[in-house]
């Protein structure tokens, strides 16, 4: 026996009848209309959300018209829309200028070492972190690690510059305990990169662990719990369960840095480098400053950012899609 309410497979009539009209709509007002439904029942979270698109419309997109000056042969008095076509001209002078060439390689390599020394440094400090059982201590190491970050790029490079002096730095005075010298190591071209480097760990490397501390606090306890009862050890659940368990994490944060590879911190390297440490401190970015801000080539300034975003687009392409294709991971 059915009610008379409902069909013989049990659904009620009336949904019956609106699924029937909904089969005799066209597809695409199908769709207008579970968009406008969706809209309507979940618009508190677009609403918030509505700032944020608002700031990436102006301060990201819309900035991309003025692109279009590393095109042209561009004048401040006659704007964007007035100056010449002149083509492919600027990336022309571009790759045929030795000092733009060098700040490339200079990018590359230093990124380089950043991916080689600092990515990997966040993760090993996690893992020590969470291998710590004293929780006062572990407090403690983690706010004087997380510090660094909070301290202004200016006050770091102070730091770093009266570390390094060669009159009155902590490092020459150590030296000088062994009759080593004293060496003025920011005017020597091989330092610059180790200097660089290392001030990058030290002051990122706490505050990127917490990534990695998040994705340790989200594995399965019962995992850890069966490798005891197994009479496995710490070091031997870090390799074989923690590590695994936070690869994906690992994975994901490797590709947004793999994207970052030609964004060598600005701020750091114009307050650290001189002409004297040009041949190896030079990258894009400052070259880019001088060229755009110091000599007025906004056009030729423009050509070279331009060249910087494909080339870390094209970067983080190939890296999301050689991380899904071998891992499953990826960010999209």
């Amino acid at each position: 026996m059915t009610d008379e309410n409902t069909t013989a497979g049990g659904m009620p009539i009336e949904d019956t009848l609106i699924e029937a009209r909904e089969a005799q709509r066209p597809v695409t007002d199908g769709k207008f209309i579970r968009l406008a439904d969706h809209l309507k029942r979940e618009w508190q979270i677009y609403a918030m959300l509505l700032p944020t698109i608002i700031w990436f419309i102006v301060f990201l997109y819309k900035p991309m018209y003025g692109l279009q000056i590393a095109f042209k042969d561009y004048s401040i008095f006659r704007g964007v829309a007035n100056s010449p076509w002149v083509g492919w001209e600027h990336f022309e002078t571009l790759f045929s200028n030795d000092q733009f060439i060098r700040a490339v390689k200079n990018t590359i390599t230093i990124s380089f070492y950043n991916l080689l020394f600092g990515f990997p440094a966040p993760i090993i400090l996690a893992l020590m972190f969470n291998e710590v059982l004293n929780a006062t201590y572990k407090r403690s190491a983690q706010t004087i690690v997380y510090l660094p970050h909070f301290i202004s790029s200016v006050i770091i490079a102070g730091i770093v510059i009266t570390a390094f002096s060669p009159t009155a730095g902590i490092i020459n005075t150590i030296l000088g305990w062994f009759g080593i010298d004293p060496v003025y190591f920011l005017t020597q071209p091989e330092w610059f990169r180790p200097i660089f480097v290392g001030t990058g760990i030290w002051q990122e490397a706490g505050f990127g662990s917490i990534v990695f501390l998040a994705a340790i606090a989200g594995v399965n306890p019962s995992l850890y719990e069966s490798a005891v009862v197994d009479g496995a050890n710490r070091w031997q659940m870090m390799w074989k369960i923690t590590i695994p368990s936070i690869l994906p994490t690992i994975l994901i944060m490797l590709i947004i840095r793999i994207g970052n590879v030609m964004e060598v911190s600005f701020e750091l390297v114009i307050l650290l480098y001189q002409p004297s440490t040009y041949e190896t401190a030079d990258v894009v970015n400052t070259w880019v400053y001088r060229q755009g801000l110091q000599s007025g080539q906004y056009d030729l300034a423009a050509a070279a950012g331009l060249f910087n975003a494909v080339v870390a687009f094209v970067l983080v392409m190939t890296a999301n899609t050689l991380s899904r294709r071998f891992s499953r991971t990826s960010l999209w």
